[in-house]
């Protein structure tokens, strides 16, 4: 889900209120949030993903861009989904201040479109190295076009660089209907 917070400005800047549980319960997230993270990407083209951790400590996460810009992609992992492989791209600016709401069951990643590109993440459970996984950031089953310059290949993390593919990817979330 795509959230775009009020933006209230004038002279000497903005406020904008970005994250209020009461308001994200009316759309539906109810999840409380534990935990911010934030990274610097100092070049464009820097990739990060695509991640996500196993349950007990799934994560929903809330996305957003104080500096610079991404491309930012959720993957749909949950075996039995009706988009399961499938992705959303958007992109995530400090100028158009919107947010990305990813729910658990899907991995997430990100390519910096300028440099010195700083993210910052809410997420709903604490870092667990255990049920820290990945997913191929470059499996063509997923189809994901990142916006990178011809002939470039994008700045990685040796960890992100070994991730599997999907097909290869243990059952880590199934997609149970709704029965009630």
């Amino acid at each position: 889900m795509v959230i775009s917070p009020k933006h209230i400005g004038d002279d000497r800047g903005y406020f904008s209120e970005t994250y209020n549980q009461r308001d994200f319960a009316k759309l539906g997230l109810k999840i409380p949030l534990v935990q911010d993270n934030q990274s610097l990407s100092a070049q464009k083209g820097t990739l990060r993903g695509l991640h996500f951790q196993t349950a007990p400590h799934a994560q929903v996460k809330l996305i957003r861009v104080l500096y610079g810009a991404i491309y930012d992609v959720c993957v749909d992992i949950r075996h039995g989904s009706p988009t399961f492989g499938q992705h959303v791209g958007v992109t995530l600016s400090a100028q158009n201040r919107q947010q990305l709401w990813v729910p658990e069951g899907f991995a997430h990643g990100f390519c910096t479109l300028t440099p010195d590109t700083v993210v910052l993440y809410k997420v709903s459970t604490y870092y667990a190295p255990d049920h820290d996984k990945g997913l191929a950031w470059d499996d063509p089953a997923l189809g994901i076009d990142w916006p990178l310059d011809a002939g470039c290949d994008p700045v990685l993390s040796p960890k992100d660089r070994q991730h599997p593919n999907l097909a290869g990817l243990p059952t880590y979330f199934e997609d149970t209907p709704d029965v009630s």
